[in-house]
């Protein structure tokens, strides 16, 4: 039985927001349903152009489980995977991709690069977009209209 995991990568967009950071969310969850690690974006926060929330999740749970492999595992995040992002996807082997809202700008699963589809990606995992993508969209439209 499906149970979806966007509400707590929803949960770490938020606190992204009220950090400052651009609200993205996520949430790695093991083949035995268990959240094993969860993160938002921290780019301003560590001075980081690499701390998006995939990545940051990705660290935490290969340290976790003591791998560089994330085989069976998905990752839950509420905007679509930028070039960089999909690759460390694609690295990890994690077994099934859930985001919430398409990223036309930045994106690099459904837009842009397409790195999944590339001869070069190693693995590319199951994807299934458009989980949430409504607040998923509200919450990233809210926080750039309050820069603006």
């Amino acid at each position: 039985m499906f149970r979806s995991f966007m509400d707590q990568a929803l949960e770490e967009a938020r606190a992204a927001a009220l950090r400052g950071e651009v609200p993205v969310g996520a949430v790695i969850v093991s083949p035995a349903g268990e959240v094993v690690a969860r993160a938002g974006n921290r780019t301003r926060e560590l001075c980081d152009p690499t701390a998006h929330a995939e990545i940051l999740a990705l660290r935490a749970a290969c340290h976790a489980v003591g791998s560089e492999r994330l085989v069976g595992y998905d990752l839950y995040v509420t905007l679509e995977p930028c070039p960089m992002c999909a690759a460390a996807i694609a690295a990890a082997r994690v077994g099934r991709l859930y985001y919430g809202a398409a990223d036309v700008k930045s994106g690099g699963v459904a837009q842009g690069a397409r790195v999944f589809s590339h001869p070069q990606c190693h693995h590319a995992p199951e994807v299934y977009d458009g989980i949430s993508a409504a607040p998923a969209e509200a919450l990233l439209r809210a926080f750039f209209a309050a820069r603006r």
